[in-house]
């Protein structure tokens, strides 16, 4: 777990966490098929949005091909409006995707609009209380505001967690986090 400053500013946090979390993917490359292995410990849900991995995000193949095997269905996040939440849309692995407004793989129009029970979000850094820093967006906040029934998950690495995040009036909690260890539920604050 890594000691943040309180004083850090979240720009410079933002930066300092995409590089370590960079760093992480390159000494993990197992850990997405470890996290996989624990989707049976998540939360009842039975349609689970998921994330197509930009980047050094934790990839979601394995947690989505075991999600599907655990007879969840799932759907994927989809930008149609900036400065919106989200739509949520179904998804099969394999499925065609293409680009939402914000440039995100996403599924095709055509594709039926579902709510989701559980949304599985790609993260910077978390920490035991359930505070999230993401790329800066808004784009789960505005979301999770807007669905508060929905059980709110991270995917991570677990070297992702911090000691404490500096959260804002905006800044939306998460329920629990997913990483290559298991399944851990925020602690209540």
């Amino acid at each position: 777990m890594r000691y943040l400053s309180p004083m850090t500013d979240k720009r410079e946090l933002r930066a300092a966490m995409r590089a370590h979390r960079k760093e992480l993917a390159g000494q993990s490359p197992e850990a997405a098929a470890r996290a996989a292995a624990h989707v049976g410990d998540l939360p009842a849900g039975g349609i689970v949005a998921v994330y197509r991995a930009i980047g050094s995000e934790l990839d979601a193949d394995a947690v989505c091909m075991a999600l599907e095997r655990d007879g969840r269905e799932l759907c994927l996040p989809v930008v149609v409006e900036l400065d919106a939440p989200m739509i949520f849309r179904r998804w099969r692995f394999g499925d065609p995707l293409e680009l939402d407004l914000a440039g995100v793989p996403a599924p095709l129009p055509l594709a039926e609009p579902v709510t989701p029970d559980l949304i599985l979000t790609p993260l910077l850094a978390f920490d035991d209380a359930g505070g999230r820093l993401g790329q800066g967006g808004g784009y789960y906040d505005r979301t999770f505001a807007a669905l508060p029934a929905a059980r709110r998950i991270g995917l991570a690495y677990a070297g992702q967690q911090v000691d404490r995040l500096p959260l804002e009036g905006h800044d939306i909690r998460l329920h629990g986090v997913l990483t290559e260890t298991g399944y851990t539920a925020a602690r209540k604050v």
